[in-house]
């Protein structure tokens, strides 16, 4: 990454010991099966968010000023699982740093890494997923660290909670749980999706986002974009609410492959980014004190799934 610090942001607010947020960024491409350029994802991303005016208008918060980090980025390569081993272990780093971590990537193969990570530290965890594809396959192309695995075993520990499906292997039907699906098709004509997902959400809530999530009207600088996805507003509405019901513990943004040509596309996911920060700090003071809610006495591996008795 040739970028000094997060959206040129200056350096006093960019240092690790001051700062809230952490930022890493994995340009990995190592297992995708049709557009390749994902692993130029975060330095798009970077270069278009240097470019974007830091007043949040909706929020009317600076959340920059709470302090971004952005770490060193993990450039493991040699092979699906070492990658995922290293961004598991970057990601569980900072979380144990009391920081709220953040990841870009790359394709959606290093989700498997954070939501292990984050899964590990927080207790009965949510895993939100927005996406066009359902990526539940126990294994692909001889890994189960492919992209299009991305959340299966999310989908074995984790509370997982599936929006904007709109295309899937008929094999993935025996793993996903159709009640927390929330395909595309039904929710262009269901306004009652939003609610309905986030009642079946725990407390502690990751966020995974796929750029396929959104209509490839907005976004066509993905990997495999798909017709019929979300549109901007609606996907604020949404993560507004999960930010302000939910305790959300960190999140990444994935699928990025930038154009040269057009790079509305690299700002869309700038922008996101940033929104999402602002949900998140929009009600805390510069100074007051972060707390990611992780016990540092309680460290376990959530190796079953969440609890059914959990309140939701």
């Amino acid at each position: 990454m040739n970028n000094k610090t997060y959206a040129g942001i200056p350096e006093e607010l960019a240092k690790l010991e001051q700062a809230k947020i952490v930022l890493i960024p994995v340009p990995y491409d190592g297992t995708s099966t049709w557009q390749k350029g994902a692993d130029k994802g975060p330095e798009a991303f970077l270069d278009a968010s240097a470019n974007m005016e830091l007043y949040d208008i909706e929020t009317d918060t600076e959340v920059y000023q709470q302090g971004v980090y952005l770490a060193d980025a993990v450039t493991e390569n040699s092979s699906p699982e070492a990658m995922v081993e290293a961004v598991h272990q970057a990601t569980k780093k900072y979380i144990k740093k009391n920081k709220f971590v953040t990841i870009f990537g790359g394709e959606h193969s290093i989700s498997i890494g954070t939501i292990r990570a984050f899964n590990e530290m927080f207790p009965s965890l949510t895993v939100l997923q927005l996406d066009a594809h359902a990526d539940l396959r126990e294994s692909y192309e001889g890994s189960n660290c492919n992209h299009a695995c991305a959340v299966y075993e999310a989908s074995q520990t984790t509370n997982l909670i599936q929006v904007g499906i709109r295309s899937m292997d008929v094999i993935e039907k025996t793993v996903m749980d159709e009640d927390k699906t929330y395909f595309a098709h039904d929710m262009a004509v269901d306004d009652t999706w939003m609610d309905s997902a986030i009642d079946q959400m725990t407390e502690n809530v990751f966020i995974t986002i796929d750029l396929d999530a959104f209509d490839p009207s907005i976004l066509p600088s993905t990997g495999t974009p798909e017709p019929g996805g979300l549109l901007w507003y609606e996907t604020l509405e949404f993560l507004k609410q999960v930010f302000a019901e939910k305790n959300v513990v960190g999140f990444d943004i994935v699928e990025l492959c930038p154009n040269k040509i057009d790079k509305s596309s690299d700002f869309l996911a700038a922008k996101l980014y940033y929104k999402m920060l602002s949900y998140k700090f929009m009600g805390e003071d510069i100074d007051d004190e972060y707390d990611n809610t992780y016990d540092n006495s309680k460290q376990k591996n959530n190796a079953s799934k969440f609890s059914d008795d959990d309140d939701y």
